[in-house]
């Protein structure tokens, strides 16, 4: 068969030298100069290739799609993504928390083994942007006269059979005619890279659905006036919590303050489950190895040591300094003595400091997540295939369907899932 992948990104790099390998003629249109530009910069340049978990664990971190990716992920699994690697020549290792990396460290050499060693005999039609794709029945071959299709490869096996649909994509340079049609242009976030919401145009024509998209794996917007002055201030070991439309979600590790806001790896994680809610109340435990009673009799020891000083002091010794003004600001106890401070001062600190309130102003622009939430309705694509149930003949992987998932190569195991499960069952 004549197959197009449109994209020429994880995803559709994977999908194509998939299907060259079963046989297929298989053209790549992009509208880049070259392959995998978002591949680049994931994992700030290594590329975290995927995660190295069961799939039932993997699937625990998938945010959108669980239950529709569960066949996709089964059949090619974390292990199966890391033996594909190896044995395309690309050496890998495996750190913190599962994640997958490239051994030389090159999110390039990553592109590169999927380029030259996964894609042989793929033809690659790059800086040729897809402007439509139109499907007919070819009923008679009156139509490949209708079609300026001079520049197509042999129309033989268009003209063998009577009722298959029959695939017209335009560029730049003409119409060209396929048997099957694969989407693989990716979201909408980082749209230099290529993502710049193609794949839905595309499913809209067809009568696809798609559900709005959304920022995910993105920082957080904060109102808080004195947000500006801890830009850059980063802090480990503290909770981020959430209460979302009445659900509770907490989350440890470290976060830093961005201009507007928040961001960090906890914060990244929380955008991806607050992003379609409707109210959202924030607030940070500073100290969450300590209750309230052990930070208490801890304030206790430091106003003994530091009873003549000014609270600032104190607060030195629980946070770095642009926070400990802050903190005192907050508390409305800025510029006192230690040995001034109340009983009921002392447990308003207790309490601030568990329950520091931030106030949320919405999520970063999508330009700006690491991945688009939303997309192609899952519920109109065969999980097992990838096929539009709409469109015989017409496939969709990757991030451009309404799938998911938290930082830690999950995302780029999804691509590499849907796209090998794409390729072996198409027919």
């Amino acid at each position: 068969m004549k197959i197009a992948v449109v994209g020429a990104g994880a995803s559709g790099l994977f999908v194509a030298g998939c299907l060259a390998r079963n046989g297929h003629s298989v053209i790549v249109f992009d509208g880049n100069e070259k392959a995998g530009k978002k591949i680049y910069i994931t994992g700030k340049g290594r590329c975290n290739l995927t995660n190295l978990c069961s799939p039932d664990d993997f699937l625990q971190n998938v945010v959108r799609g669980d239950k529709f990716l569960r066949s996709a992920i089964y059949n090619f699994t974390s292990q199966d993504a890391v033996d594909f690697f190896e044995n395309l020549g690309l050496k890998t290792k495996v750190e913190r928390g599962n994640r997958v990396f490239p051994l030389s460290d090159k999110a390039s050499d990553v592109t590169k083994v999927l380029e030259n060693n996964l894609c042989k005999g793929v033809e690659f039609r790059y800086n040729e942007k897809v402007l439509s794709i139109d499907v007919k029945k070819s009923q008679t071959n009156s139509f490949l006269k209708e079609c300026d299709c001079s520049k197509d490869l042999e129309k033989s096996s268009y003209e063998e059979t009577s009722q298959q649909n029959i695939f017209v994509i335009k560029t730049c340079n003409g119409d060209f005619l396929f048997d099957r049609v694969v989407v693989a242009t990716g979201g909408k976030s980082y749209s230099l890279t290529g993502s710049t919401g193609d794949g839905y145009k595309f499913a809209k024509n067809f009568g696809h659905n798609i559900v709005p998209i959304k920022s995910s794996l993105c920082a957080i917007k904060l109102k808080d006036d004195f947000i500006q002055k801890l830009q850059g201030i980063s802090l480990k070991n503290v909770s981020l919590h959430c209460d979302v439309d009445g659900k509770k979600l907490s989350y440890f590790g470290e976060m830093l303050f961005t201009d507007k806001g928040i961001s960090g790896p906890i914060v990244l994680t929380l955008s991806s489950k607050i992003n379609r809610a409707k109210k959202v109340d924030l607030w940070l435990d500073f100290k969450p190895a300590l209750d309230e009673k052990q930070l208490e009799q801890r304030l206790l020891r430091d106003f003994e040591d530091n009873k003549n000083k000014d609270i600032e002091k104190v607060f030195l010794g629980l946070f770095p300094k642009a926070v400990a003004e802050i903190f005192a600001n907050v508390v409305g106890l800025e510029k006192r003595k230690v040995n001034s401070i109340k009983k009921e001062e002392r447990a308003k600190i207790v309490s601030t400091i568990k329950k520091f309130p931030l106030h949320f102003d919405g999520l970063y622009d999508i330009e700006t997540a690491v991945v688009t939430s939303g997309g192609v309705d899952t519920a109109e694509i065969n999980p097992k295939t990838f096929e539009s149930k709409k469109v015989k003949g017409l496939y969709f992987v990757g991030e451009v369907l309404d799938v998911d998932a938290l930082t830690g190569g999950f995302n780029l195991q999804i691509a590499w899932a849907t796209a090998f499960s794409c390729a072996k069952n198409m027919k």
